[in-house]
């Protein structure tokens, strides 16, 4: 069992995206999903062909079942067993597979539509594995397709973990931060973090088209305590203020995640 596994293996995925913090990025990632599903609708009815959708890192099928009971051809592909298990037992017509996002060798060139790479980009360190990876799903993508790619944005951490949890002088002895406030990751680390310009090397290395960026959570996950407190009608307001922000260039970058989408 590596780093993680042993970690997904306690951590209750299915619990943090029911959240409120992770329905807000829940919510905005699905928008977007419909939003390029919706292009693609209009491509393909002229032939009739059904629309492909590969989830690379599905961790327990949040997104994958509520995709494929809506009526899409949904493949799964998750690392980890104990988040594959669940997955299964969720009982859906998604097809899961265990399988890492640097070898998809299962699948085909051009096989798929649309393709989400949402959790390894959290968990792969260094520029070659995270493009390994980014060129994966643009090999197993149609031309003409899209990748969503989501990464853990640097910003957020060095707020959340070197300041608000007062972790700072550990990180500058341990070497965590570099001069420009940067972190560096390690494997037991589990994590590996992102700022834009790093995003934009990886899709100018994987000869990718950006067609936008946004911010899923924006300022929830700065706020968890806050949006608890909320009124179910005071939450909808919430969700409705982030959704009308979420792709403004001001913001993105500064939550805890950012979500990039891809031409292939």
């Amino acid at each position: 069992m590596n780093e993680i596994e042993a970690y997904y293996n306690k951590f209750n995925e299915e619990k943090r995206l029911n959240s409120r913090h992770g329905q807000v990025e829940f919510q905005t990632s699905m928008k977007y999903i419909h939003k390029y599903l919706d292009e693609l609708k209009n491509t393909l009815s002229a032939n009739n062909d059904a629309i492909n959708i590969l989830d690379i890192g599905a961790g327990t099928g949040r997104y994958s079942v509520a995709l494929a009971e809506e009526g899409y051809d949904v493949t799964a592909v998750e690392l980890v067993k104990h988040n594959l298990g669940i997955l299964k037992s969720k009982n859906s017509s998604v097809k899961a597979y265990q399988g890492n996002a640097l070898k998809l060798k299962r699948f085909d060139d051009n096989t798929f539509d649309l393709t989400l790479l949402f959790g390894p980009m959290y968990h792969l360190f260094g520029f070659e594995d995270k493009l390994k990876a980014l060129n994966e799903a643009k090999r197993v993508t149609k031309p003409g397709g899209a990748i969503l790619v989501a990464y853990c944005m640097n910003e957020y951490s060095v707020i959340t973990y070197a300041f608000k949890e007062r972790h700072i002088l550990e990180c500058v002895e341990t070497g965590r931060l570099d001069e420009s406030f940067q972190t560096i990751s390690a494997k037991e680390n589990l994590y590996d973090y992102m700022r834009l310009e790093d995003i934009d090397a990886l899709n100018e290395a994987a000869g990718l088209t950006r067609l936008q960026i946004i911010s899923p959570d924006g300022a929830a996950n700065y706020m968890r305590p806050f949006l608890n407190q909320l009124s179910d009608e005071e939450f909808d307001w919430f969700i409705k203020y982030h959704m009308s922000t979420c792709e403004r260039p001001d913001l993105i970058g500064a939550g805890a995640h950012t979500l990039d989408i891809l031409r292939v």
